[in-house]
């Protein structure tokens, strides 16, 4: 059985008036919170002309032992990251908040769908001291081996004489 542990942090999203006709805001996520605040979700923190920063809600940070070299390499990394994953979809305020990861792995399927809004942001220290700590707990170096072909039989793709049939 899989080791997995959470953390629940709060996404702070900022919205911008761009001034094109075509994408007049852009969004962008701008800071992860411990925890839950007892805010609800796309409540406005600050604003000012042009731009409003509100809380997106909270979203659970899942760490497995099977990806402990994904983690390993975001942590090692030049700039070790939290990433948020927004959609934008048809409701107020035009975007839902999908999720959290540390696992830059997973962010290859969301950019593959090309829907998603994704951002990633410096992880925070206390997230990074956790995902070490569950690094050092669950990581198992697993030896590389390089797949081999079999070896293609020559005589199988030779031509072979035409049966001759029997007249009986």
């Amino acid at each position: 059985m899989d080791s997995i542990e959470q953390r629940t942090v709060g996404v702070v999203v900022e919205r911008r008036r761009t001034g094109n006709p075509w994408q007049p805001e852009r969004w962008s996520a701008v800071a992860l919170l411990p925890g839950r605040p007892d805010v609800a979700p796309w409540t406005v923190l600050e604003s000012g002309e042009g731009w409003a920063r509100c809380y997106a809600g909270a979203a659970d940070v899942a760490l497995f032992a099977s990806d402990t070299d994904n983690y390993r390499h975001n942590l090692d990394g030049p700039r070790p990251a939290a990433f948020v994953i927004l959609r934008r979809d048809g409701g107020e305020p035009g975007l839902r908040l999908l999720g959290v990861t540390v696992d830059p792995g997973e962010i290859d399927a969301h950019s593959d769908a090309g829907d998603d809004l994704i951002e990633a942001l410096p992880l925070p220290p206390d997230l990074a001291a956790w995902m070490r700590a569950f690094v050092e707990r669950h990581h198992v170096d697993r030896p590389f081996h390089k797949r081999t072909r079999d070896r293609a039989d020559p005589e199988a793709l030779a031509r072979r004489p035409r049966l001759e049939r029997e007249h009986g």
